[in-house]
């Protein structure tokens, strides 16, 4: 299994970037993903995951209506488009896969997943 995130970099702020992560080694259309970030110094923060066929996707509060998630299974890529970007969304990216298709009560806990990318670093300034 491997998970390779893309598209990071730095942009003003206001500005907007889209991540991807291209998944291989697993049949992408069975599992659920999700997109975690950590800021220096900061604990791990989930931003936003999707069950295996996109029909639902979860964010957390403070990017609902900024950041979008998608995927598209054909591509076996995972996409995270971020709009409207702060100084405070700075932070290294990850995309994760789920060992589950859709998600029960939490989408948020470590458990559930078991495999990660390494990362693409955002960072917002001017």
């Amino acid at each position: 299994v491997q998970l390779v995130e893309s598209g990071g970099g730095l942009v003003q702020p206001g500005g907007s970037l889209t991540l991807s992560c291209a998944a291989s080694g697993f049949p992408c259309d069975d599992y659920a993903m999700s997109w975690v970030r950590q800021a220096p110094g900061k604990d791990l923060e989930w931003v936003s995951a999707i069950t295996f066929n996109g029909a639902n996707t979860y964010y957390t509060e403070s990017m609902k209506g900024r950041f979008t998630i998608s995927r598209d299974n054909a591509e076996n890529t995972l996409y995270l488009q971020m709009n409207s970007l702060k100084s405070e969304n700075t932070a290294v990216y990850y995309c994760a896969k789920a060992q589950i298709p859709v998600y029960g009560s939490s989408w948020r806990s470590p458990t559930l997943y078991d495999y990660w990318g390494q990362g693409t670093q955002v960072t917002v300034s001017s």
